[in-house]
């Protein structure tokens, strides 16, 4: 059966399409009901699947939004660990540096390298992080940092802790190697063209790199694993929180 979508904004009391230059758009009700309606066809579905087989079944879809570096370097590895326990479990990876993918309800989780995390968000701290020099262990002398070729984030993170560590310690050292994301920067150095400041965590994902140095001073941040609190409440979100909170910590 049919009905037209008109009707509803009269009987809601609220708009749910918003005109604008693009035409029209739903609004923030309208996103909102949407994702409610989404969450109880998630309900159906772990309840048709929960009396086919006799038991309580964890299903639905969680979207997780993190850095490319920290998706390849700590979250699949700690994902390969439990979700093959979770078939009805589906999961939505994003990519990102914005807190702002969880608070406009765009994602569910978010993994996150930060030592301030956002008041209106609740989360766990899973571990802290520090930041070192390091090159390809290749055999080469790599001691004196100033005349590497070095590679870096590029303009679109100015305020990234390791590139402020660089301007402040080596002042003269001009990047040969600019990157849009710490994983870039993390693979060229992989490939041996020269040294990158990395998180502790890609080194021991990936042992072909080898530390040149302490941990960088006043690079440290903390890794947290965030959500809404309207989320809490959801069974889907609420047991991938806490198996990646497990797996994090214990292979931290």
């Amino acid at each position: 059966m049919c009905r037209p979508v008109r009707p509803w904004p009269r009987e809601l009391g609220v708009a749910l399409f918003e005109k604008s230059r693009r035409g029209y758009e739903p609004s923030e009700t309208a996103r909102a009901l949407a994702e409610q309606a989404e969450r109880a066809e998630q309900a159906l579905d772990a309840a048709r699947v929960a009396l086919e087989l006799g038991k309580q079944v964890i299903s639905g879809t969680v979207r997780l939004t993190c850095t490319d570096a920290v998706l390849g370097s700590l979250l699949l590895p700690a994902l390969a660990r439990f979700m093959p326990s979770y078939p009805a479990l589906a999961l939505e990876l994003v990519t990102s540096n914005d807190f702002s993918n969880v608070s406009r309800r765009d994602a569910d989780l978010a993994l996150r390298l930060t030592n301030e995390p956002p008041e209106h968000l609740v989360g766990r701290r899973l571990a802290k992080v520090s930041y070192v020099v390091c090159a390809r262990d290749d055999g080469q002398d790599r001691s004196d940092l100033a005349r590497q070729s070095w590679i870096a984030p590029d303009e679109a993170m100015p305020e990234h802790a390791t590139a402020l560590w660089r301007l402040r310690e080596l002042p003269g050292v001009t990047p040969n190697y600019r990157c849009s994301s710490m994983y870039a920067v993390a693979q060229l150095a992989r490939a041996g063209v020269g040294v990158a400041a990395q998180p502790d965590f890609v080194l021991r994902a990936h042992p072909e790199l080898k530390a040149l140095g302490p941990p960088l001073a006043g690079c440290d941040t903390e890794l947290w694993l965030l959500t809404r609190p309207d989320c809490r409440a959801l069974r889907s979100v609420q047991t991938l929180f806490e198996k990646l909170s497990e797996a994090l910590m214990s292979h931290g």
